[in-house]
């Protein structure tokens, strides 16, 4: 769905996995131009899921190296920067976006926070904008980013340094259920505009009026009169309950990814010696520590397909498939793993990706700021600085954010210093974009 001027903007992906970000951010109007993610077999899920969809890869490929590698080899920075300028020739913006690995802030991983070894991963991600400056940025993190004091320390330090680098940020907790994912998954995030870019609107108008609230719709998910326990019943047939919304739900989204005759369908984990126990647990017993069993008509829990999580199928006796794992998640119907992945590869790159049609949605949030067209009224009032302030007034937290930053602004005299107009058109010889309606192509059916 790209305007007709062409992509709204070229992209780099940094610890991309599988691709499920990009493709979101794709079909809202963007172009992956560059893209890196250092495991291999993520790597080949993410080439592999792009051929069989018909997708061009990115522009200028998939790195294969560590992150790191950007901030510590000068030839891999020249590099870098040489995609970011020819992203921003060909479509006038250049932007980064990126979830970095989460385990060491999530409140079920280690707690590490950024001096874990993935943790230390933020910081870096944050170091490289500063100093290549795209147009513009992403970042998805997980809810414990700010759910403890340590962690939300290190969040606004790390945000004080992309304004005092002359980006203008705004931030945002939110619920993948609201944005129609059938999953409970909360992510915090961060969307950066550069200053020195941005001049009408002005990159500050940008953060502020950011469009956070145009695209949840419908009523509040949570207070729905979702069906409770219900006996396990194998390949058991029920009706929907009324009043709760079909698409939100796990069976909606089995159906119309059609996952029992997906690639996909035939990769779980077979169970040992816990059979007896599969056929005990409760359809919609998602309370259990380590195996929940979804229920067909309500949306599942956060699919984290680890640290002892069994996710169990809600009339079978088995644990999810891949197929139905990727449903969760909400991935187009035509988005396949290879089969030579280790199962566990494939349930981590589907538990680690950000769910499609939320990325899609994020994807369609930034283009409507990036084009101008924002709300009336500031729109950043529920970000990290009013979740500090309350912490602060409940707790004693103190508050990082000072020197007129706390709304997101970037530090004087480093905005607006030259303003570009965006160049629209094509690089010779650059396929071309390859930005599709994956469910109106017939992709996600």
């Amino acid at each position: 769905m790209e305007s007709e001027d062409g992509p709204v903007a070229g992209l780099v992906s940094f610890f991309a996995g599988c691709g499920i970000l990009d493709l979101g951010l794709e079909e809202a109007g963007f172009r992956p131009w560059l893209a890196n993610e250092l495991h291999a077999p993520f790597r080949e899920a993410y080439i592999y899921a792009r051929q069989r969809m018909g997708a061009s890869q990115p522009v200028r490929g998939l790195y294969d190296g560590g992150f790191e590698a950007f901030l510590e080899s000068d030839w891999r920075r020249s590099a870098l920067l040489a995609a970011v300028g020819e992203a921003r020739e060909a479509t006038g913006l250049a932007g980064f976006v990126g979830g970095p690995p989460c385990p060491d802030f999530s409140i079920a991983g280690t707690q590490a926070g950024d001096q874990g070894v993935n943790g230390r991963l933020t910081q870096h991600y944050a170091d490289l904008i500063c100093e290549v400056q795209p147009d513009f940025f992403v970042m998805e993190n997980v809810r414990g980013l700010w759910s403890t004091d340590r962690h939300m320390e290190f969040y606004l330090r790390a945000k004080r340094q992309l304004q005092a680098a002359g980006y203008h940020t705004t931030d945002r907790l939110l619920n993948t259920l609201n944005f129609g994912v059938p999953q409970d998954r909360w992510r915090v995030i961060v969307v950066g505009f550069l200053g020195k870019t941005f001049m009408d609107p002005p990159a500050s108008h940008m953060a502020r009026r950011f469009p956070w609230d145009s695209y949840s719709g419908g009523p509040e998910p949570f207070g729905l009169p979702w069906p409770g326990q219900e006996a396990f019943s194998e390949d058991s047939v029920r009706p929907a309950p009324p009043g709760v919304p079909q698409e939100l739900t796990a069976e909606w989204w089995f159906r119309r990814n059609r996952v029992y005759g997906h690639a996909n369908a035939g990769h779980f984990f077979q169970p040992r010696a816990a059979l007896s126990r599969f056929r005990s647990i409760p359809e919609g017993n998602t309370g259990g520590k380590s195996f929940k069993r979804l229920h067909r008509w309500r949306y599942s829990p956060t699919a984290a397909y680890g640290n002892n999580e069994v996710h169990l199928h809600p009339y079978k006796a088995r644990r999810l498939s891949v197929a139905e794992a990727m449903a969760v998640q909400s991935f187009p119907a035509g988005f396949e793993l290879p089969g030579d992945l280790t199962l566990s590869d494939m349930f981590k790159t589907v538990g680690n990706a950000v769910p499609f049609v939320f990325a899609r949605t994020v994807g369609q949030m930034l283009r409507q700021a990036l084009s101008g067209d924002l709300p009336i009224g500031a729109t950043d009032g529920k970000g990290s600085e009013a979740v500090a302030a309350r912490r602060h007034k409940e707790d004693g937290l103190p508050l990082m954010v000072a020197n007129g930053m706390a709304n997101g602004t970037a530090a004087p005299g480093n905005h607006h210093v030259s303003v570009r107009k965006p160049v629209r058109g094509s690089l010779p010889g650059m396929p071309p974009p390859v930005v599709r309606d994956l469910f109106e192509a017939g992709l996600a059916v």
